[in-house]
């Protein structure tokens, strides 16, 4: 673990963003898991954190709050942007191969997913 002159837990700046040192959790995780309802003494089990380095990030936090929740807006922004070009480009792969025909000597068993796709009302 990296530790400031002062013998501290430090938060530096990575190409992944605001994290904590020594570590690959980010000062935008914590907010997750905050903002999410966690309390800060879960936090640190979950993530394998020591009480020290969560102190470190919930402290910038406060300190930056201004900062922090400005970046942690783009973050988010980012992510969705991320999430939504996958889910469309999975779509239409899914779709693809949803047209594809059905290899031989599969028909039995493709009948029996539909029979219980049918009895699970799912149309898809």
């Amino acid at each position: 673990m990296t530790l400031t002159s002062n013998g501290k837990a430090a938060i530096i700046r990575t190409e992944r963003g605001l994290t904590i040192a020594g570590t690959r959790i980010t000062v935008y995780d914590i907010m997750d898991y905050l903002n999410a309802g966690w309390t800060p003494k879960l936090i640190p089990g979950w993530l394998r954190l020591t009480q020290e380095q969560l102190n470190a990030a919930l402290s910038y936090i406060e300190e930056h709050r201004s900062e922090v929740e400005a970046e942690y807006k783009t973050v988010l922004q980012t992510s969705e942007e991320i999430r939504e070009y996958w889910e469309e480009k999975n779509r239409s792969r899914f779709a693809r191969i949803a047209a594809m025909p059905p290899k031989p000597g599969q028909e039995a068993i493709r009948a029996k997913i539909q029979a219980h796709k049918a009895k699970l009302g799912i149309t898809a």
